[in-house]
């Protein structure tokens, strides 16, 4: 099928100059969502019809499975599709989507596909209570005759609460007859994409609809508020989905998901934590109150504990993170390592059994297993220019207040005592202490301060 998605316009409601379909759903933009769906579909053709923003919509999603076309002036829905039709197949349907539309269900529309076939026209309709704003569904004896837009329909059309969702599968063929024979004679003065039903009925093309499990699947983004509902939804869905597979959550309504989270067995979430990116949790691991995790892998039986950040790092298995630790991009820990609070740990190996419990900073570095990283201590790895390597072999011992300057060797075993600055590497099984000679003034006061 060809699939075409409507993203061109401005969206005044949005209050900004961002355009309106690059505004972010769960941390992408509504477009992305949309062209995700679009891509499980299989499409021959993939075109977004886009406007408002100028170059900003393909610049944020420039792919090689995309068509662009651009829209300018915006004239309406149908003088949007106009602007893909070089890019459809006549022999294959082309599915209408639309940018600012990003919930809805990959199979809410294999249903509208499968019903409309390749000689029906399909529509996408939706019963809502209040169906103001909406473009009505008119039919006749059961049968879709045509679709009346909220400002131009009398009052015995308004009250029908079967709604167009804008949603729609079309014969490619009929479909550029179709456009080419639109009027914008009507209160917008626009080209509405809807009064190709009307064309349909008169050609003796039947008219079909299918509807989704959900009304949200059709809700589109028009303003902040709206995109703030649509969010608390699709949150609400992700974990009612982690819920269903065992995850415990101590509060399904505090925990946010952007990007895709996979947990295993006799997993549990504590509230208010961001999941952003590829995050994987392994079998029995927990994850404590307030966390962002980005990117990140966390193995079986790892105690995550509150307020730590973990950006693109491996956390092995039974490892204790926290609380307020952080793991930049490239920290791969091993097995039982325990890195505690005000730990920062960056591009580095960390093997089994290690621990740097408070206050340390280990950049760049390797690190052997059973090390201990005492508080203050710090790997200095930049030159001001470039990065240097620190490595800790198996069973050495730091000291608390330490400075190893990089590129530097702590050998197997060895201790570095308390304060040490250390420039040169130390011995396997050494000893190494540089402290400066104490000096002592008894007759030493404090300064008083100036009246």
């Amino acid at each position: 099928m060809n699939i075409v998605i409507l993203a061109a316009g401005m969206g005044k409601r949005m209050q900004s100059n961002l355009p309106k379909v690059l505004h972010p759903l769960a941390g992408k933009p509504l477009l992305a969502h949309v062209v995700d769906t679009a891509r499980a579909l299989s499409p021959s053709a993939l075109c977004i019809v886009y406007g408002h923003g100028g170059d900003q919509v393909p610049a944020a999603l420039a792919s090689p499975d995309l068509v662009f076309a651009l829209q300018e002036p915006q004239l309406g829905t149908g003088h949007a599709v106009m602007q893909a039709t070089p890019h459809l197949d006549d022999a294959a349907p082309t599915l209408v989507l639309y940018g600012d539309v990003p919930l809805t269900a990959i199979a809410t529309l294999r249903r509208l596909l499968t019903i409309a076939g390749s000689d029906k026209l399909g529509i996408l309709t939706v019963n809502l209570p209040d169906p103001t704003g909406y473009g009505r569904i008119v039919r006749q004896n059961g049968v879709i005759s045509r679709i009346v837009e909220q400002r131009d329909a009398n009052a015995a059309e308004r009250v029908i609460n079967e709604i167009n969702t804008g949603i729609m599968s079309i014969p490619t063929a009929k479909l550029k007859q179709w456009l080419a024979a639109l009027s914008n004679d009507n209160a917008q003065k626009e080209y509405y994409l809807t009064d190709i039903v009307a064309m349909a009925v008169t050609d003796g093309i039947e008219v079909v609809a299918a509807q989704p499990d959900a009304a949200w699947e059709t809700l589109g983004v028009n303003s902040k508020v709206q995109l703030a509902e649509l969010e608390r939804i699709h949150q609400q869905n992700i974990a009612h989905a982690l819920l269903e597979q065992g995850v415990t959550l101590a509060d399904p309504a505090r925990i946010d998901v952007r990007g895709t989270l996979t947990c295993g067995r006799d997993v549990s979430i504590d509230v208010n934590c961001i999941f952003e990116g590829e995050v994987t949790i392994g079998d029995g691991a927990s994850v404590s109150a307030h966390c962002v995790i980005r990117d990140a892998a966390i193995k079986a039986g790892a105690q995550i504990r509150p307020f730590c950040h973990i950006d693109g790092a491996v956390v092995g298995e039974a490892s204790i993170i926290g609380p307020y630790a952080r793991l930049r991009p490239g920290a791969t820990l091993g097995e039982d390592v325990h890195i505690g609070n005000f730990v920062e740990v960056k591009n580095s190996r960390i093997a089994a059994h290690s621990k740097a419990n408070h206050l340390a900073y280990v950049g760049d570095s390797t690190v052997g297993s059973r090390v201990n990283i005492g508080a203050g201590a710090i790997t200095c790895n930049y030159d001001g220019a470039n990065k240097h390597e620190t490595i800790i072999e198996d069973d050495a011992f730091i000291g608390t207040n330490c400075e190893l300057v990089a590129p530097v060797t702590v050998g197997k075993g060895a201790t570095i005592g308390a304060g040490t600055t250390l420039t040169r590497d130390a011995p396997a099984g050494s000893l190494v202490v540089t402290r400066a000679k104490p000096t002592t003034r008894e007759d030493w006061q404090r300064p008083a301060k100036k009246k």
